[in-house]
């Protein structure tokens, strides 16, 4: 069964940090790519951070995060890290791994983790 295991999110005030991890088990083929959008209240699904695997393809970043994350491998084999600083009110959101398989190029989505940030 294909799991996508997100972590990570919590509280945390003004300026803070935190750092979400997603890993991804069960395919039939490994990652194309793996990243995270994410999901506020009254507005479309936007694209977080994305990183393509296999190659030295530069990572993907949402306009608004303006330098202050980064995606990087995670240990395990199909997982990632997204180290989010100077975090705003504003990114407080719902944030959704999603994984692009290898190949059959299917789309595998997570369950979410909430992200609020507080003033």
């Amino acid at each position: 069964q294909v799991q996508l295991v997100e972590s990570g999110g919590g509280l945390v005030e003004a300026g803070g940090s935190l750092r979400l991890s997603c890993a991804a088990s069960g395919t039939a083929f490994g990652a194309y790519a793996i990243g995270w959008y994410r999901q506020i209240p009254g507005k479309q699904r936007e694209l977080v951070a994305q990183l393509n695997f296999g190659g030295t393809i530069a990572p993907k970043y949402g306009h608004f995060v303006r330098g202050r994350f980064t995606i990087s491998r995670g240990g395990a084999k199909d997982s990632v890290n997204l180290q989010m600083d100077n975090l705003r009110p504003e990114d407080t959101a719902t944030y959704i791994c999603y994984m692009d398989e290898a190949h059959v190029r299917n789309d595998h989505w997570g369950q979410g983790t909430q992200v609020t940030v507080s003033a």
